[in-house]
């Protein structure tokens, strides 16, 4: 199923009338405050988030999983779907694949998809943290970390398989998350465990195309409850530089402790030149995986604020890697990703609101009440009507989530793909 752009335009023309006089107001309003409104649309409009493969079925607990209807059964599918986010948000423009999940059986095709609904391949994704059909090992008690060297050899092996499969695809870089850890104390030497993974990390990198970078993930928790290696920012941070240049943190926004300040966390890896990609998601107690900006958008504008800032002043560090990481138990996952693409966006537009200058001097003053009015002021904004500009400008819809209702796309995907499939991975 592909939507067309005049399908899209036919649902915008109810909208405009009400669009014109929102953004004119608001236009007007930032202009007074000496805010280029035509360089915020085109940097909103520039922003791209990658979408991953898995987010496209239905998510699940350790509970059980209930399917929804019209999910993708294969590769190809998901790509379709991808392909709906984008022509309505012109937002989504990349998919994060998951190896073994998404390999792909026709590289030519798969691209020609691609191209057909103008996105890339982001950051490809390893596999070690469940064992795959026909394994000649497990890795039950972990993975780069294991105890048998021939374990760890099969989890560097499948990440160089890994990147093999993204050069064909156009990727650039390869994500690891390792879920190895203990659920008793006493179980592993926790010094032993973290050599052998680094010493597994470096052989990965080693294997890395020179165009190539390495985003390695961390987390404190689950699916081990005693300990994880990589178990914070810190941890990462430690392993990415032992690796070398090429090598980063990657944060994910539920993989952290309750209230822990993510938003420090994001200044210091900018500073230091090793912020290398960013899964966005939203939580209330622990890794829920829940909807972008349903639960804390307040801290989310604030994590914006550090990223904006130091995309102007950290040279040191590169273009990051956007993806949404999130586990769409309930909700229509294609209407659920549209919600976090536009609560993404948001932060990203009141971020850039953010008058630095201002904001410095106050902080210099130690005009901590300041510091607050110039924070909570773009905050306080609403800037939907130039999400809606930037979408325009595009070709997407004024109202992503009203077209795709309107339009009927999950009923149109139930009819090609039936009520029962399942997609692949879960």
């Amino acid at each position: 199923m592909q939507l067309s752009k005049d399908n899209i335009q036919a649902q915008n023309q109810s909208g405009l009338k009400h669009h014109e006089a929102n953004y004119n107001h608001l236009a007007e309003g930032l202009t007074a405050q000496g805010i280029d409104v035509e360089t915020l649309v085109k940097a909103v409009a520039d922003f791209q988030v990658a979408v991953p493969s898995w987010a496209l079925g239905a998510g699940g607990t350790r509970f059980g999983r209930f399917s929804f209807h019209g999910e993708p059964g294969n590769l190809e599918q998901k790509m379709a779907d991808v392909g709906i986010l984008h022509a309505l948000t012109q937002t989504a423009g990349a998919v994060s694949l998951h190896i073994p999940w998404d390999t792909p059986e026709d590289y030519a095709a798969v691209k020609q998809l691609a191209d057909q609904h103008g996105i890339v391949f982001d950051a490809i994704n390893s596999n070690t943290f469940q064992d795959q059909p026909g394994a000649a090992l497990s890795y039950k008690h972990g993975s780069l970390c294991n105890t048998d060297e021939a374990i760890r050899a099969q989890a560097v092996e499948h990440n160089h398989e890994v990147v093999r499969i993204g050069e064909k695809l156009g990727s650039k870089s390869l994500t690891v998350w390792l879920a190895d850890g203990t659920s008793f104390p006493g179980q592993r030497s926790f010094q032993k465990a973290l050599a052998q993974t680094e010493k597994s990390c470096k052989e990965i990198y080693a294997g890395l195309p020179d165009d190539w970078s390495m985003l390695i993930e961390y987390k404190p928790y689950e699916p081990n409850f005693y300990s994880t290696v990589i178990m914070d920012w810190g941890t990462s941070f430690m392993l990415a530089n032992a690796c070398g240049d090429r090598a980063y943190t990657l944060v994910d926004l539920g993989h952290h402790l309750p209230n822990s300040n993510i938003e420090q966390v994001v200044a210091t890896l900018m500073a230091k030149g090793k912020l290398g990609g960013f899964h966005f998601n939203d939580s209330k107690y622990g890794d829920d995986d829940l909807t972008v900006g349903s639960i804390k958008p307040y801290a989310l504008f604030l994590i914006f604020n550090e990223l904006v800032y130091g995309m102007r002043n950290n040279p040191n560090n590169p273009d990051m890697a956007w993806m949404i990481d999130a586990s769409h138990n309930i909700k229509d996952p294609l209407e659920d990703l549209m919600q976090s693409l536009e609560a993404i966006q948001e932060a990203y537009a009141k971020a850039l609101l953010i008058d630095q200058e201002a904001l410095t001097a106050a902080q210099l003053n130690h005009d901590v009440v300041q510091c607050q009015e110039i924070l909570q002021g773009a905050y306080r904004t609403d800037v939907r009507p130039l999400l809606e500009r930037a979408r325009l400008g595009r070709g997407g819809a004024l109202n992503p989530l009203g077209a795709y209702r309107a339009l009927g796309v999950r009923e149109g995907l139930i009819a090609e793909r039936g009520k029962h499939t399942v997609a692949t991975g879960l």
